[in-house]
């Protein structure tokens, strides 16, 4: 097990270090400003809606908060914080990046199964463990769950559907809900510690090893159900409308 090594946003940080620790990794840096780069040239080339102007400034905002701000650091101490940056990917910069730059390549209900999937196996010890260890792992496992929720909320948020199909993907929405509360309720009422990883982590802020696990798992029930809760709610509402002007 890789407890003893250097994860991608290492190395551990004193809680009262951790507002300054931002990720300087050059090769992230790089790759940030290229893409940014190139919303730019989209913009003036393609030309985009105000709407898509705004989601990929929040595109930009969440990555730089999930890989850059201080919350890439805490990832390395509390498993919590791990959660947190999850629901930042899936309940944020996907849907953000969808409205921006729909990318309607799978069916929402496929797109949904592949998001479901990745997020349970980030949640197994050994692949969480092969992540911690490796750079390449870790990255590949964060394209893994990006891009498919990329492709589950480019589906789902489509502007132009009838009734029938903004109230079906309310209720796919409402399947990645149940999948990250079912997640939630794992971590949050399991009676052993499952991520050894974040020991030291965790008693440096003042928590077992138990209780910070469960807090990710009340993170993935709370504030990962809000946001789908809320965008569900807003189609299911604008089905009922469509319903009602035909």
């Amino acid at each position: 097990m890789g407890v003893d090594a250097v994860p991608y946003c290492g190395p551990l940080i004193a809680p009262e270090a951790l507002i300054y620790a931002w990720n300087g990794d050059p090769w992230l840096l790089f790759v940030l400003a290229c893409a940014g780069f190139a919303a730019l040239w989209l913009r003036s080339r393609v030309g985009l809606t105000a709407g898509q102007d705004r989601a990929l400034m929040l595109t930009g905002i969440g990555l730089v908060v999930a890989f850059v701000s201080p919350l890439c650091a805490a990832t390395v101490a509390l498993f919590s914080a791990r959660a947190l940056h999850h629901v930042v990917l899936v309940s944020f910069v996907a849907p953000a990046l969808a409205v921006a730059l729909p990318w309607r390549a799978l069916p929402a209900a496929v797109a949904m199964g592949l998001t479901s999937v990745v997020l349970i196996l980030w949640h197994v010890p050994a692949v969480y463990d092969a992540a911690w260890a490796s750079v390449a792992v870790y990255w590949g496992m964060q394209g893994a769950l990006l891009l498919p929720a990329w492709l589950f909320w480019s589906a789902v948020l489509h502007p132009e559907q009838r009734a029938e199909g903004l109230f079906a993907h309310a209720l796919g929405i409402g399947g990645l809900a149940a999948v990250m509360g079912f997640i939630g309720a794992v971590l949050t009422f399991a009676s052993t510690a499952l991520y050894p990883q974040h020991l030291v982590g965790a008693e440096a802020f003042g928590l077992t090893l138990l209780s910070d696990q469960q807090l990710a798992g009340l993170i993935m029930w709370v504030p990962g159900f809000l946001p789908l809760a809320g965008i569900a709610f807003w189609m299911v509402r604008r089905g009922w409308k469509q319903g009602f002007a035909a």
